[in-house]
């Protein structure tokens, strides 16, 4: 009976430290979930506040797209300023260019983490898969909030390639 309860014990400590070593590693990085919002002249639809501009925008309850529709991210220099551009798998790449193509003239609201940053008027359909937004943060914030959202991007489409 002893040497029963000792082997069980032994089997209980080697699962434990089992479980232990399958624990996540730490991240180096602030996990930041992106998404995109429509603007709408829904009645009964909450309004977002840019935090610099304080540019207000009504957008819809539901983001059009997510954090899963995005592959990569990177900074960019364009004749405007620095922006972020995010590249979106193949299937959200077609949603977005038929969004676009049927919502010229409406806006496109970035929240990062549910907070407001940057909104993009529609003025032609996007076709190549990738959205370029300037965002309301300080030039010296955007390559640390650049990183953050490339590991992020990386880590959540590493999971969603487990899955299938």
């Amino acid at each position: 009976m002893k040497r029963l309860l000792m082997v069980a014990a032994s089997f209980a400590v080697l699962l434990f430290a089992g479980c232990k070593s399958l624990r996540e590693p730490a991240r180096d990085f602030t996990p930041t979930l992106a998404r995109f919002f429509l603007e709408t002249t829904d009645v009964g639809t909450a309004a977002v506040e840019l935090p610099i501009s304080g540019v207000r925008v009504t957008i819809g309850a539901k983001p059009v797209l997510t954090e899963g529709d995005i592959v990569d991210v990177d900074l960019m220099q364009v004749e405007l300023g620095k922006c972020l551009m995010f590249q979106l798998t193949p299937s959200a790449a077609r949603d977005l260019y038929r969004l676009t193509a049927s919502s010229q003239g409406r806006r496109l609201v970035l929240l990062l983490n549910q907070m407001p940053v940057g909104a993009r008027r529609i003025d032609a359909p996007l076709t190549d898969g990738r959205i370029f937004m300037f965002a309301e943060v300080t030039d010296a914030a955007l390559p640390v909030l650049v990183t953050n959202l490339k590991k992020t991007t990386a880590e959540l489409q590493r999971a969603i390639a487990k899955k299938k």
